[in-house]
């Protein structure tokens, strides 16, 4: 089976009980998703199966999009209203410009450290097995993008607001960030992703009906139009993963051959040649 599932992913479930359940599913054993949402989370999961796994690595690093509430007053162990309580506060209240001009002075590029429940790697273990063992792990800050922020709702103790950021932004961190501003605390409360990518939530199928084989099986092609891409009929040459001269001056560019079909990512270097990255048969 090859292709991509665009998932509505249901609160409750981790993205790696979503695969576990499509690879059973499907029988297919070649399987991941381009970015990890939280457990209690929803929204779009992008699922690649079969040799379209290799596509992964360039859909990771989309923008994304998210709808997030936070409640004020409240500080726990993970960052959202799911952790253990460590902190509360008498519940502030605030004009709403100045809860804008707050969202608003998180715009740019920035740095943001990741929360110890993050996905992250520490010598061999995800940062969150540290964190149920209660070891806390230093993080360097990293650098993401806030392209667009908007105050949605303010109702007392909860702020909901919209975000488009960069990959690897962490909206629970976010969250305590935007109250440590408003000299407060806070933790997410809900959180939704409307986009990934170019791929929106109103084009997503439920999981339900993805385990039952009704949802859309999105093709490489389709996945792969927003990118530039060139036809080449130098097939064999792209198999060997063969540095290239093309009329183009994107960065990173799709070789196809003459059918359309994918072969490989080439990327751009600094003699003006293009050299392969990946090769996608």
């Amino acid at each position: 089976m090859e292709g991509f599932l665009y998932i509505n992913k249901p609160a409750g479930m981790t993205s790696f009980d979503v695969i576990q359940a499509l690879r059973k599913a499907t029988g297919e054993k070649r399987i991941g998703h381009s970015g990890t949402l939280d457990p209690q989370a929803t929204g779009v999961l992008i699922v690649a199966l079969g040799k379209s796994t290799k596509v992964l690595p360039y859909l990771l690093k989309k923008d994304k999009t998210y709808k997030a509430t936070m409640q004020l007053g409240i500080k726990t162990s993970t960052g959202d209203i799911w952790g253990d309580i460590k902190e509360q506060e008498p519940i502030k209240t605030y004009p709403l410009q100045q809860i804008i001009s707050v969202l608003e002075s998180f715009l740019g590029v920035q740095t943001q450290i990741p929360p110890m429940v993050s996905a992250i790697r520490h010598q061999g273990k995800r940062l969150y097995e540290y964190a149920r063992e209660n070891v806390e792990i230093e993080r360097k800050p990293r650098p993401i993008e806030i392209k667009e922020i908007k105050l949605l709702d303010y109702n007392s103790p909860d702020i909901c607001f919209e975000v488009t950021c960069s990959a690897g932004t962490y909206i629970r961190t976010l969250c305590e960030d935007v109250a440590a501003k408003l000299d407060t605390i806070a933790a997410m409360s809900a959180l939704i992703r409307t986009q990934s990518g170019e791929v929106s939530l109103s084009a997503c199928d439920s999981l339900e009906d993805a385990l039952l084989n009704k949802a859309t099986l999105h093709s490489c092609e389709q996945v792969l139009s927003a990118y530039p891409s060139v036809k080449s009929d130098q097939v064999t040459d792209i198999k060997n993963g063969k540095s290239l001269s093309l009329s183009t001056m994107d960065e990173l560019v799709f070789l196809r051959d003459t059918q359309g079909e994918y072969l490989a990512a080439y990327r751009r270097q600094s003699d003006g040649s293009y050299k392969c990255e990946r090769g996608l048969w």
